[in-house]
């Protein structure tokens, strides 16, 4: 019986010790993604890309299995986004050499909710979606609710708004606040990256910015957290406080006009374009603006990102905009555009008599409180 036992023991140890070789042996020089979709038709092509800084490049594909399954092996120098696609679905990963990955999602779903596991990076981001999803969802009920309440009772529209708007703020601002967290808690993350990534760079300059300071050494190698970081430099020289980038543009009868020639006064640099719906909305009270403060040491430079002259003119005299007006004729490819890192318009900066920016991004009723207060 004693035998017996030793025996066993034996067995169970060279079991033990087979398995240790194989985890062991396992190739840590590469990643393993494998997944398994329901709704899914055997033999359908599943394509894996790499995300080449904005482009991204098909570096993999297989097909479905009888059981809807699929598995990719491959390597990457760093930690990286990947994307998993078939048919018009998609699914954003990230992973490093030695994960092993696991994906699974319902391609009936159209929202295309997935879920990961299997490595630290895919349970963070497993986590950042399904509580991102969460508040989404929370939106799309006040959002259902709202619809509902206005088809029940139409007449009431304008109260059902007034009602409804604070929660709906407040909804909308408890997912900003998640992902700002999220990423702020997760520098040493991809999926903290990812989040911060996910909101509007005009609207959060200073957030993106805190957020760059806290992860400039962590993703040496990655092409898109170096881009970003590049791109946070530049931000934070058009940031309030530092000293405007010169240039000179042709104005509208051709002639070269040099930002630092109208040193002296407050100036409001604004970037508009005739095609632009909100610029074109915003305009009425850029000239009011004008007309109440030009008298007060204050004038404004416009900026079209127009392609097309003849437009630009038909538009700065349609709206009345008396002011100087140049351009470079090249849209969002425009150097100086590029220079004051205007990724969205209407955008405008707001100069003191030296050249430094005191203001930046000021529209309505907050650009007359702004002047009013500055130029006493």
């Amino acid at each position: 019986m004693k035998r017996s036992i030793l025996q066993q023991f034996k067995k169970l140890a060279l079991i033990l010790a087979a398995i240790t070789v194989f985890y062991g042996c396992a190739d840590k020089n590469k990643f393993e993604i494998s997944g398994r979709f329901t709704n899914a038709k055997p033999q359908t092509k599943v394509y894996l890309y790499g995300i080449n800084r904005a482009n991204e490049v098909a570096i993999d594909s297989t097909v479905l299995s009888e059981k809807g399954e699929f598995k990719f092996i491959h390597e990457t120098p760093d930690v990286d986004f990947f994307r998993v696609k078939i048919d018009h679905s998609e699914y954003m990963l990230i992973a490093k050499n030695g994960d092993h990955i696991e994906l699974e999602a319902n391609l009936a779903d159209e929202t295309m909710a997935y879920k990961l596991s299997g490595a630290e990076e895919a349970d963070k981001l497993e986590e950042l979606n399904k509580n991102k999803n969460q508040f989404i969802a929370k939106n799309a009920a006040i959002e259902a609710q709202f619809q509902e309440n206005v088809a029940r009772e139409p007449q009431s529209r304008q109260a059902i708004i007034n009602q409804m708007t604070p929660a709906m703020i407040k909804a909308k601002e408890d997912l900003i606040n998640y992902i700002l967290k999220f990423a702020m808690d997760n520098t040493s993350s991809l999926a903290g990256f990812y989040a911060i990534n996910s909101l509007n760079p005009s609207d959060y300059e200073t957030e993106l910015l805190a957020y760059a300071d806290k992860i400039k050494s962590n993703f040496n190698k990655n092409e898109a957290v170096t881009d970003f970081l590049v791109r946070m430099a530049k931000l934070k020289s058009v940031q309030v406080g530092q000293m405007a980038p010169d240039f000179t543009m042709n104005s509208l009868d051709g002639k070269p006009v040099k930002l630092s020639s109208m040193r002296g006064k407050y100036v409001m640099i604004d970037f508009w374009a005739s095609w632009c719906v909100p610029c074109r909305e915003e305009n009425p009270n850029v000239v009011n603006m004008y007309k109440k403060y030009k008298d007060k040491n204050f004038t404004i430079l416009g900026i079209s990102l127009d392609k097309d002259p003849v437009a630009w003119k038909q538009a700065v005299i349609a709206d009345n905009l008396t002011w100087t007006h140049v351009s470079e004729l090249r849209d969002f490819e425009s150097p100086t555009v590029r220079a004051y890192q205007v990724d969205g318009i209407p955008a405008n900066f707001i100069l003191d008599p030296q050249g430094k920016i005191v203001g930046k991004n000021l529209r309505g009723a907050d650009l007359d409180v702004f002047l009013n207060k500055t130029l006493r």
